[in-house]
């Protein structure tokens, strides 16, 4: 279960490299539609946000697994194995709270925008929910990546007795 969810958060790291990539093209081809030929796309800004906010959320999980978070290397560095491991856990359960509420928050605004029909203000007018999906997606992924990072952390330990 371990390696799925690792594959699932490395499969997701690289999708969201690829909508990255995909931002680039479409932002540089809209400056040259724009400045160029003075024909501007209508949908460019509203499709780029969407995959900027899709990309976003679904590379949380793989930055954490790859611990590639932000970390303040001062103390870490400073501590001993059993109070890095302290810490490590205090991190992963915070993540693992806060992800949890995202998911269960986030299903909610998925579902009140479907119920409402909500549309963006915008000249494309995307649902609603197809952005604000990301967010429970994206912190389920984070959730299970976080579990699988304590059961390793704690493995390790147990390992080490």
């Amino acid at each position: 279960m371990l390696v799925l969810i690792d594959r699932v958060s490395d499969a997701c790291g690289r999708v969201a490299a690829w909508l990255f990539f995909a931002i680039g093209l479409l932002i540089t081809a809209e400056v040259i539609s724009r400045y160029v030929f003075n024909a501007p796309t209508p949908w460019t800004e509203d499709v780029s946000q969407a995959l900027q906010i899709w990309a976003t959320y679904l590379a949380a999980a793989f930055v954490l697994r790859n611990r590639d978070l932000i970390v303040i290397e001062f103390f870490i560095t400073r501590m001993g194995p059993g109070r890095r491991r302290l810490a490590d856990t205090i991190s992963l359960v915070a993540i693992l709270v806060f992800a949890l509420f995202a998911v269960v928050y986030g299903c909610a605004i998925v579902a009140e925008s479907v119920a409402q029909n909500r549309h963006a203000s915008t000249m494309l007018g995307l649902p609603r929910w197809i952005t604000e999906a990301a967010i429970p997606v994206g912190f389920a992924l984070l959730t299970l990546q976080a579990l699988v990072e304590l059961v390793r952390l704690w493995a390790r330990t147990e390992a080490a007795r």
